[in-house]
């Protein structure tokens, strides 16, 4: 198995409110809502449900995706952006004979949190 891959997660209080904190080289975007919400979508049962059944059972696009979760394509899809925005998984685009589709993948396997006070 390759390296181990952690994905840092960091949000810091200020005033009162809990925001995250941008990296270097990440692009202002990627964290363009509040922190402490944008935690709690990221790590919903739903999410790791998600994350459990890419690594189990490969699905080979969202719509494969959505089909084994028992969920309706669209909330699949933006489940799925909000854990490509944060680097937990890619889309790796396969040609079929007919259209491209996108194959989610696992990148990380460690998520850390950090909070600053």
């Amino acid at each position: 198995m390759g390296s181990t891959k952690t994905r840092e997660v960091t949000i810091k209080e200020s005033k009162g409110v809990f925001s995250l904190l941008k990296k270097p080289g990440i692009s202002k975007k990627d964290f363009d809502f509040d922190g402490i919400l944008a935690l709690r979508q990221l790590l919903s049962n739903e999410k790791a449900r998600i994350l459990h059944v890419i690594k189990i059972q490969h699905p080979n696009s969202i719509y494969d995706l959505a089909k084994k979760l028992g969920r309706g394509f669209k909330s699949v899809s933006d489940d799925i952006k909000l854990l490509k925005r944060f680097g937990f998984i890619e889309l790796v685009e396969e040609k079929t004979q007919k259209r491209i589709r996108h194959v989610p993948k696992i990148v990380v396997d460690t998520i850390t949190i950090h909070v600053k006070v």
